[in-house]
């Protein structure tokens, strides 16, 4: 296992079911977890067509989590928000929070809007950003959600102060949290993406410290 420390960003590279166990309590899991339906497969067969980029194959994406990571996300944290919830119906109980992303384009070859389940009870909001406004932030994993949209998820928590990400990724919401102020920790098992992540979020940390005019 590596653990790399970046301001207030502590990332793991490793297996969640491994690591979890060893964490104390969090305010709120914010994350976006493997929908099974291999996603690194999809773009091999598509490069080039409708926009898909070509990731590379790998294995992160052949199943769902158990459920046993999904009991322990809920254990230890006061909320949670998962994107690709309509994947999980069967691993999550019933909420009255369900938020979407409105991607603001219709007849594409990709879903017009995505779904996270939200432990809140209360109304589920929409989100509005384009998908040509999301790519701005310079993708770098097939399931990528725009740092605005993750920013907009911890704003709809009762002002969490620590943050997992168990499946971060390319570290997105580790990005938003070092711009909110927030102490962030992430899990990540693919080296690959785990050493994307740890350069985008020290990234996100420079760019706090540079001018504003520079930003």
């Amino acid at each position: 296992m590596r653990i790399e420390q970046i301001g207030d960003a502590t990332l793991y590279l490793g297996d969640c079911l491994e690591i979890l166990p060893a964490l104390g309590p969090v305010d709120a899991v914010v994350t976006d977890p493997p929908y099974g339906i291999g996603a690194d497969e999809a773009a091999a067969k598509n490069k080039g067509k409708w926009g898909w980029k070509f990731y590379g194959k790998s294995q992160w994406d052949r199943c769902v989590p158990p459920r046993k990571i999904f009991d322990m996300l809920r254990e230890c944290s006061k909320h949670q928000i998962f994107w690709g919830g309509n994947y999980f119906t069967d691993l999550l109980p019933p909420t009255m929070q369900w938020l979407i992303w409105d991607k603001g384009q219709r007849q594409f070859s990709l879903a017009d809007f995505e779904v996270a389940w939200s432990s809140q009870q209360k109304a589920g909001p929409i989100f509005d950003y384009s998908r040509s406004r999301a790519v701005q932030d310079g993708k770098e994993h097939p399931t990528q959600k725009p740092v605005a949209l993750i920013t907009w998820c911890i704003h709809l928590l009762p002002h969490p102060l620590i943050i997992l990400d168990p499946f971060m990724g390319s570290g997105t919401t580790g990005v938003a949290c070092a711009n909110l102020g927030r102490r962030f920790i992430g899990i990540e098992i693919e080296p690959k993406y785990f050493d994307i992540a740890c350069k985008r979020i020290e990234q996100a940390y420079q760019q706090l410290h540079l001018p504003l005019e520079e930003r």
